[in-house]
């Protein structure tokens, strides 16, 4: 079950409706969103509902394990546990086929030939961030910044809250389980503002993104596109990404506070950004704090050193991109940007106080989106053949230009949109989201033209997966 379906536009009304009448009540609450959440998870394939499951149970009981050991090696080994069990299922669902195919592969780079019998994993939807989301909450019991949770259901929920469980954003224990201890207060405030975000990002996801993965499937398909037809349909597929996950995020930001339940913001305008330094601290801001916390800084950080320092950056780039798929591709898309942010360490630039933009700022903007763009164009490649490929294809063909919209209909439509958009993308960012949301749009006229444009382009296009749930 997905946000943009209509199995969820029945499932959510009616999980609403019975968390209402429970108010007064939030361990019942609590109770109905363990199963709501559940259910919701299980509707892919019931099965994964073993393995988020066995993640609970492990971390909870480690955590109580945890607050019962003050001898530090035991607390160790309780930690070794929680390490062990979550990142050895995520490497085996994500990683062993990885691994035995360059196994294989490196055997018959020496003339050694092997067929071994390796059974199909499936991906579980959503692995990837609910491991990330129990092993902070293990990690911080550890440290002793958090007390462990004893209320089992409370924790459950905390792990498998259904809004943000399958892409994020990844929340801290230290900022969700609390919410989970108590009660929660549904305003008339609250529930204007999930509603208006609700609408917001299904615009992004099926007007914004869904039209925009029409070019980019188009560019990176065998069509013969070459020179500035490939460079729009780059830029097309860095619209259609943000589009989708940062549509996504505010789909599950918007839903949570419906329940009384705030998350965190995950995206703030990345593209606006005057360096990658600047992008990182905007784009899926959840795991990027995430990486910092739980593998950089514990690294050494920045304390031992400009060498350990620039080792650190270049392996939590390497990391995050091997986190989002087991392929060459998306660890090169983690080395193209660690190559690109290397100097901005070195001079110190990334830690830059954010200012206020201005219009000075377009070249840098324009140079940050490029870097970004040319680093997407390995991430939505096949493999890293056909990202050498794409690129190929871009520094071609420069003097047969054909009219994009010639080739694709619907083009001049979509370019509309999409000014308007980033428009109000800008606005947002310029003079911050309550001024245009209380001042520049009033009414329920707003979220209601949100949904008939979205309608609109949903019943002309086909609709396309949300990119994260691969992850």
């Amino acid at each position: 079950m997905h946000f943009v379906s209509t199995a969820f536009w029945v499932f959510l009304p009616t999980v609403l409706a019975l968390f209402w009448c429970l108010r007064g009540h939030w361990r019942w609450q609590n109770v109905l969103l363990l199963v709501a959440s559940y259910f919701f998870y299980g509707w892919w394939d019931a099965r994964f509902l073993l393995l988020i499951a066995g993640s609970t149970v492990v971390d909870f009981l480690v955590g109580l394990q945890l607050a019962r050991t003050p001898q530090k090696s035991r607390r160790q080994v309780w930690l070794g546990v929680s390490l062990a069990f979550n990142l050895g299922m995520l490497g085996w669902f994500k990683y062993a086929g990885f691994l035995v195919d360059q196994w294989v592969s490196a055997w018959a780079s020496v003339g050694v030939q092997m067929d071994p019998m390796t059974a199909k994993v499936i991906l579980p939807v959503g692995i990837s961030f609910y491991t990330f989301q129990t092993l902070s909450y293990s990690i911080d019991v550890y440290r002793r910044r958090l007390e462990p949770c004893r209320d089992p259901v409370a924790f459950a929920t905390y792990v498998a809250f259904f809004p943000q469980l399958v892409a994020g954003p990844i929340e801290r224990a230290t900022r969700l389980l609390p919410q989970m201890l108590g009660s929660r207060t549904v305003s008339s405030a609250a529930i204007r503002t999930g509603w208006r975000l609700i609408c917001w990002g299904i615009f992004k996801k099926v007007v914004i993104a869904d039209s925009a993965a029409v070019y980019a499937n188009a560019a990176f398909a065998d069509s013969g596109w070459s020179g500035p037809l490939m460079v729009l349909g780059v830029v097309a597929f860095a619209l259609q990404i943000y589009g989708d996950f940062s549509g996504y995020s505010d789909i599950a930001i918007g839903t949570a506070r419906l329940f009384g339940i705030r998350l965190r913001s995950n995206f703030r305008f990345p593209y606006f950004s005057r360096d990658l330094g600047e992008f990182w601290r905007r784009w899926h801001v959840s795991l990027n704090t995430w990486f910092r916390d739980y593998l950089y800084i514990p690294l050494g950080g920045s304390r031992k050193g400009r060498g350990r320092a620039l080792f650190n950056v270049a392996v939590v780039f390497l990391v995050s991109g091997l986190w989002h798929g087991a392929n060459w591709k998306f660890v090169t898309w983690g080395a193209v940007h660690a190559l690109c942010f290397v100097p901005l360490f070195l001079t110190g630039s990334n830690r830059r106080p954010e200012q206020v933009w201005h219009w000075s700022d377009v070249p840098r903007t324009l140079w940050t989106f490029a870097v970004v763009c040319f680093a997407w164009v390995f991430f939505r490649a096949n493999d890293l053949g056909h990202a050498l490929e794409v690129l190929g294809r871009i520094t071609s063909g420069w003097r047969d230009v054909v009219w994009f919209n010639a080739m694709m209909p619907g083009f001049k439509t979509f370019v509309v949109v999409l000014t308007g958009f980033v428009a109000l993308e800008w606005v947002q960012f310029r003079f911050g989201i309550r001024w245009m949301w209380r001042r520049g749009w009033r009414g329920p006229w707003v979220e209601a033209l949100l949904v008939v444009l979205a309608l609109y382009f949903g019943l002309r296009q086909a609709s396309q997966e949300f990119i994260y749930f691969a992850f």
